[in-house]
Protein backbone atom coordinates (compact mmCIF):
# COMPACT_ATOMS: atom_id res chain seq x y z
CA UNK A 1 0.00 0.00 0.00
CA UNK A 2 1.13 3.56 -0.68
CA UNK A 3 3.15 5.75 1.68
CA UNK A 4 1.41 9.09 2.33
CA UNK A 5 3.00 12.12 3.98
CA UNK A 6 0.59 14.39 5.88
CA UNK A 7 1.96 17.85 6.64
CA UNK A 8 0.03 20.33 8.80
CA UNK A 9 1.16 22.35 11.80
CA UNK A 10 -2.18 21.57 13.49
CA UNK A 11 -1.37 18.20 15.10
CA UNK A 12 -5.04 17.37 15.66
CA UNK A 13 -5.76 17.70 11.94
CA UNK A 14 -2.65 15.72 11.03
CA UNK A 15 -3.72 12.97 13.42
CA UNK A 16 -7.31 12.93 12.13
CA UNK A 17 -6.19 12.64 8.49
CA UNK A 18 -3.71 9.93 9.46
CA UNK A 19 -6.41 7.88 11.18
CA UNK A 20 -8.76 8.11 8.19
CA UNK A 21 -6.05 7.02 5.77
CA UNK A 22 -4.62 4.30 8.01
CA UNK A 23 -8.09 2.76 8.11
CA UNK A 24 -7.81 2.46 4.32
CA UNK A 25 -4.51 0.62 4.69
CA UNK A 26 -2.10 3.44 3.83
CA UNK A 27 1.22 3.87 5.62
CA UNK A 28 1.42 7.39 7.05
CA UNK A 29 4.34 9.74 7.63
CA UNK A 30 3.80 13.02 9.49
CA UNK A 31 5.41 16.45 9.25
CA UNK A 32 4.49 19.77 10.85
CA UNK A 33 6.08 22.31 8.51
CA UNK A 34 7.44 22.50 4.98
CA UNK A 35 11.05 21.89 5.96
CA UNK A 36 10.17 18.62 7.68
CA UNK A 37 8.11 17.56 4.65
CA UNK A 38 11.01 18.17 2.23
CA UNK A 39 13.43 16.23 4.45
CA UNK A 40 11.07 13.25 4.67
CA UNK A 41 10.44 13.15 0.91
CA UNK A 42 14.19 13.12 0.28
CA UNK A 43 14.72 10.35 2.84
CA UNK A 44 11.66 8.11 2.47
CA UNK A 45 9.72 6.58 -0.44
CA UNK A 46 6.69 8.90 -0.37
CA UNK A 47 3.93 8.23 -2.91
CA UNK A 48 1.64 11.19 -2.14
CA UNK A 49 1.81 14.41 -0.12
CA UNK A 50 -1.06 16.18 1.63
CA UNK A 51 0.17 19.61 2.73
CA UNK A 52 -1.36 22.62 4.44
CA UNK A 53 -0.82 26.12 3.05
CA UNK A 54 -0.31 28.17 6.22
CA UNK A 55 2.53 26.77 8.35
CA UNK A 56 5.52 28.10 10.33
CA UNK A 57 9.17 28.02 9.13
CA UNK A 58 8.24 27.10 5.53
CA UNK A 59 4.68 27.34 4.26
CA UNK A 60 3.02 24.87 1.92
CA UNK A 61 3.35 26.97 -1.23
CA UNK A 62 7.12 27.44 -0.91
CA UNK A 63 7.52 23.80 0.12
CA UNK A 64 5.74 22.65 -3.05
CA UNK A 65 8.00 24.85 -5.18
CA UNK A 66 11.08 23.20 -3.66
CA UNK A 67 9.62 19.67 -3.85
CA UNK A 68 8.81 20.08 -7.53
CA UNK A 69 12.50 20.66 -8.19
CA UNK A 70 13.23 16.99 -7.45
CA UNK A 71 9.96 15.02 -7.15
CA UNK A 72 6.85 14.52 -9.27
CA UNK A 73 4.69 12.77 -6.66
CA UNK A 74 1.01 13.76 -6.43
CA UNK A 75 0.43 16.71 -4.10
CA UNK A 76 -2.89 17.66 -2.52
CA UNK A 77 -3.10 21.13 -0.98
CA UNK A 78 -5.01 21.35 2.30
CA UNK A 79 -6.24 24.83 3.11
CA UNK A 80 -8.64 26.43 5.58
CA UNK A 81 -9.29 29.21 3.09
CA UNK A 82 -12.18 28.95 0.67
CA UNK A 83 -11.10 31.64 -1.78
CA UNK A 84 -10.42 30.48 -5.32
CA UNK A 85 -7.19 32.49 -5.33
CA UNK A 86 -5.72 30.29 -2.62
CA UNK A 87 -6.57 27.11 -4.50
CA UNK A 88 -5.28 28.50 -7.78
CA UNK A 89 -1.98 29.50 -6.17
CA UNK A 90 -1.46 25.93 -5.00
CA UNK A 91 -2.19 24.55 -8.46
CA UNK A 92 0.05 27.16 -10.05
CA UNK A 93 3.11 26.09 -8.10
CA UNK A 94 2.68 22.40 -8.89
CA UNK A 95 -0.07 20.87 -6.75
CA UNK A 96 -2.37 18.37 -8.45
CA UNK A 97 -5.56 18.97 -6.47
CA UNK A 98 -6.86 20.65 -3.33
CA UNK A 99 -8.99 19.87 -0.29
CA UNK A 100 -10.68 22.66 1.66
CA UNK A 101 -10.93 22.48 5.45
CA UNK A 102 -13.21 21.47 7.04
CA UNK A 103 -13.20 18.39 4.81
CA UNK A 104 -15.43 15.37 4.45
CA UNK A 105 -13.42 12.21 5.24
CA UNK A 106 -15.04 10.37 2.33
CA UNK A 107 -14.03 13.17 -0.06
CA UNK A 108 -10.50 13.14 1.33
CA UNK A 109 -10.16 9.40 0.77
CA UNK A 110 -11.69 9.63 -2.72
CA UNK A 111 -9.28 12.37 -3.78
CA UNK A 112 -6.30 10.47 -2.41
CA UNK A 113 -7.30 7.29 -4.25
CA UNK A 114 -7.93 9.24 -7.46
CA UNK A 115 -4.53 10.98 -7.31
CA UNK A 116 -2.68 7.73 -6.61
CA UNK A 117 -4.54 5.96 -9.40
CA UNK A 118 -3.59 8.65 -11.92
CA UNK A 119 0.04 8.58 -10.80
CA UNK A 120 0.19 4.78 -10.97
CA UNK A 121 -1.18 4.84 -14.49
CA UNK A 122 1.41 7.46 -15.39
CA UNK A 123 4.41 5.81 -13.78
CA UNK A 124 6.36 2.66 -14.40
CA UNK A 125 4.25 0.55 -12.05
CA UNK A 126 2.26 -0.71 -15.03
CA UNK A 127 3.60 -1.84 -18.36
CA UNK A 128 2.50 0.33 -21.26
CA UNK A 129 2.90 0.02 -25.00
CA UNK A 130 5.58 2.03 -26.77
CA UNK A 131 3.59 4.90 -28.23
CA UNK A 132 4.73 8.29 -29.37
CA UNK A 133 2.40 11.18 -30.14
CA UNK A 134 3.59 14.31 -31.86
CA UNK A 135 2.68 17.48 -33.67
CA UNK A 136 5.32 19.81 -35.04
CA UNK A 137 8.21 19.74 -32.57
CA UNK A 138 6.07 18.60 -29.62
CA UNK A 139 6.54 14.90 -28.80
CA UNK A 140 5.26 12.61 -26.04
CA UNK A 141 6.82 9.17 -25.57
CA UNK A 142 4.14 7.41 -23.56
CA UNK A 143 6.44 4.54 -22.61
CA UNK A 144 9.25 6.59 -21.12
CA UNK A 145 6.89 9.43 -20.08
CA UNK A 146 9.20 11.92 -21.77
CA UNK A 147 7.93 15.17 -23.25
CA UNK A 148 10.14 17.15 -25.60
CA UNK A 149 9.75 20.35 -27.58
CA UNK A 150 12.17 20.72 -30.48
CA UNK A 151 14.35 18.08 -28.84
CA UNK A 152 14.45 19.80 -25.44
CA UNK A 153 13.05 17.89 -22.45
CA UNK A 154 10.05 19.42 -20.68
CA UNK A 155 9.24 18.53 -17.07
CA UNK A 156 5.52 18.20 -16.33
CA UNK A 157 3.60 17.21 -13.22
CA UNK A 158 1.45 14.05 -13.49
CA UNK A 159 -1.73 16.07 -14.04
CA UNK A 160 -0.10 18.29 -16.68
CA UNK A 161 1.24 15.21 -18.46
CA UNK A 162 -2.15 13.50 -18.50
CA UNK A 163 -3.90 16.59 -19.86
CA UNK A 164 -1.29 17.09 -22.58
CA UNK A 165 -1.39 13.40 -23.51
CA UNK A 166 -5.19 13.48 -23.80
CA UNK A 167 -5.09 16.49 -26.09
CA UNK A 168 -2.09 15.35 -28.14
CA UNK A 169 -3.47 11.84 -28.70
CA UNK A 170 -6.55 13.56 -30.09
CA UNK A 171 -4.79 16.41 -31.91
CA UNK A 172 -7.26 18.66 -33.69
CA UNK A 173 -10.18 17.62 -31.47
CA UNK A 174 -11.64 20.24 -29.15
CA UNK A 175 -12.26 19.20 -25.54
CA UNK A 176 -14.47 21.25 -23.25
CA UNK A 177 -13.28 22.06 -19.73
CA UNK A 178 -15.76 19.53 -18.33
CA UNK A 179 -14.55 16.84 -20.73
CA UNK A 180 -10.93 17.43 -19.75
CA UNK A 181 -11.75 17.34 -16.05
CA UNK A 182 -13.86 14.19 -16.28
CA UNK A 183 -11.23 12.39 -18.40
CA UNK A 184 -8.33 13.28 -16.11
CA UNK A 185 -9.90 13.37 -12.64
CA UNK A 186 -12.43 10.60 -13.33
CA UNK A 187 -15.19 12.44 -11.51
CA UNK A 188 -18.03 14.79 -12.33
CA UNK A 189 -16.90 18.26 -13.31
CA UNK A 190 -18.46 20.61 -10.78
CA UNK A 191 -16.77 24.01 -10.62
CA UNK A 192 -13.82 22.67 -12.62
CA UNK A 193 -13.15 25.81 -14.67
CA UNK A 194 -10.39 27.27 -12.50
CA UNK A 195 -8.69 23.93 -11.89
CA UNK A 196 -8.41 23.07 -15.58
CA UNK A 197 -7.52 26.62 -16.65
CA UNK A 198 -4.61 26.78 -14.21
CA UNK A 199 -3.14 23.51 -15.46
CA UNK A 200 -3.61 24.56 -19.09
CA UNK A 201 -1.78 27.82 -18.41
CA UNK A 202 1.02 25.95 -16.67
CA UNK A 203 1.41 23.53 -19.62
CA UNK A 204 1.59 26.46 -22.03
CA UNK A 205 4.33 28.09 -20.00
CA UNK A 206 6.37 24.91 -20.39
CA UNK A 207 5.78 23.94 -24.03
CA UNK A 208 5.25 27.27 -25.79
CA UNK A 209 7.91 29.78 -26.79
CA UNK A 210 5.34 32.52 -26.25
CA UNK A 211 2.43 31.33 -24.07
CA UNK A 212 0.39 34.38 -25.07
CA UNK A 213 0.62 33.31 -28.70
CA UNK A 214 0.58 29.52 -28.42
CA UNK A 215 1.61 27.36 -31.31
CA UNK A 216 0.39 24.04 -29.92
CA UNK A 217 -2.17 24.41 -27.15
CA UNK A 218 -5.01 26.54 -28.49
CA UNK A 219 -8.21 27.83 -26.95
CA UNK A 220 -11.40 27.60 -28.97
CA UNK A 221 -13.40 30.41 -27.42
CA UNK A 222 -16.67 29.31 -25.88
CA UNK A 223 -15.89 25.65 -26.56
CA UNK A 224 -12.66 24.45 -24.97
CA UNK A 225 -9.05 23.55 -25.80
CA UNK A 226 -7.21 21.56 -28.44
CA UNK A 227 -3.72 20.68 -29.61
CA UNK A 228 -3.12 22.04 -33.09
CA UNK A 229 -2.24 19.55 -35.81
CA UNK A 230 1.06 20.67 -37.36
CA UNK A 231 2.60 18.85 -40.30
CA UNK A 232 6.38 19.21 -40.38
Amino acid sequence: MANILVCDDDKMITEAISIYLQQEGYHIFKAYDGIEAIELIKKEQIDLLIIDVMMPRLDGIHAILKIREFASIPILVLSAKTEDADKILGLNVGADDYITKPFNPLELIARVKSALRRFTQLGSQIEMADHCYSTGGLVINDETKEVTVDGEAVKLTPIEYNILRLLLKNAGKVFSIDQIYENIWNEEAIGADNTVAVHIRHIREKIEINPKEPRYLKVVWGVGYKIEKISE
